[in-house]
């Protein structure tokens, strides 16, 4: 891989999320008992302790709940691109996801604005979920 890619790794809990990449879907935990999603990926539900979880597709939307303007790259693969938005985002299935807001001025973003999902290729056939303005 290229100096400015790390492949995300592999595990059982985060296979799903990254195999719905390659076709660009966003896809979430669901418990499969009391059927509320949950993120970051895990082994079991965190609303009924020890439950299965199922995978849905999200709808790709929300609402940034918080965001950052980073003029200094936080790392190596982000020295090409500052400025640039962090920002947290709460999808319309109520988890929050960090991403980047990216299609419109950084200084643009706000609390509150409406975005929808977007997808920033991998070398490995994988995408990055990135967020837009809706």
């Amino acid at each position: 891989m290229s100096e400015i890619y790390e492949p995300p790794a592999d595990n059982p809990e985060t296979k799903a999320y990254w195999d719905g990449t390659r076709e660009k879907k966003l896809m979430l935990q669901v418990c499969a008992t009391t059927g509320k999603y949950q993120y970051p990926p895990r082994a079991a539900s965190i609303h009924d302790l020890g439950a299965p979880v199922e995978w849905k597709q999200a709808a790709g939307t929300g609402t940034v709940y918080a965001a950052s303007v980073h003029y200094v790259p936080g790392n190596k693969f982000m020295r090409d691109k500052v400025p640039y938005v962090v920002a947290l985002i709460e999808l319309d299935e109520g988890v929050r996801v960090m991403s980047n807001v990216i299609n419109c001025p950084p200084d643009d973003v706000h609390v509150g604005m409406k975005v929808t999902v977007t997808w920033q290729p991998l070398p490995d056939g994988r995408a990055l979920p990135m967020f837009e303005p809706a």
